[in-house]
């Protein structure tokens, strides 16, 4: 496997992780008062907020232990340059990150249009953002593996 390969399936399995492990810990303290209260929307407000600032955290520890990792056990420094192929791979794995993104709020404003409730917007637009990153991790380590 290649460094570059190495680091989308560490991408990948960190993303679940954090993911899967923060949705544990915050879901059962969801309120359980009505479904339009002022302290839902706090709730998931608050959800959303942590869980960008624990995944940008937890990225950026996971990526320094990685390469320090990858250094101690190969004895190579990681690529410092990015050929055409990175760059392309970058560009098709950020676009199938956005579609999916997108999709996801198209899909959690829909849910408004049909009268559903609130936390179900908020519950969608979570698991887009989910999605996306991990589409982008498949995506890259795809075309790393298959090619261009």
């Amino acid at each position: 496997m290649t460094y570059q390969e190495k680091k989308s399936v560490v991408s990948l399995v960190s993303v679940i992780t954090i993911f899967v492990s923060f949705w544990l810990y915050m879901y059962p303290m969801h309120p359980n008062s009505g479904l339009e209260s002022m302290e839902t929307f706090r709730f998931w407000g608050s959800f959303v907020f942590i869980l960008i600032l624990v995944s940008i955290i937890a990225h950026i520890i996971i990526s320094i232990v990685f390469n320090i990792v990858y250094r101690i056990t190969t004895g190579e420094k990681e690529p410092t340059f990015e050929d055409e192929l990175d760059r392309m791979i970058t560009l098709k794995a950020t676009r199938n990150s956005f579609f999916v993104f997108i999709l996801g709020f198209l899909l959690s404003m829909g849910s408004l249009i049909v009268f559903q409730p609130s936390q179900k917007m908020f519950i969608i637009l979570i698991i887009s953002g989910f999605m996306s990153d991990v589409t982008g991790s498949v995506t890259r380590l795809y075309h790393y593996r298959k090619g261009v």
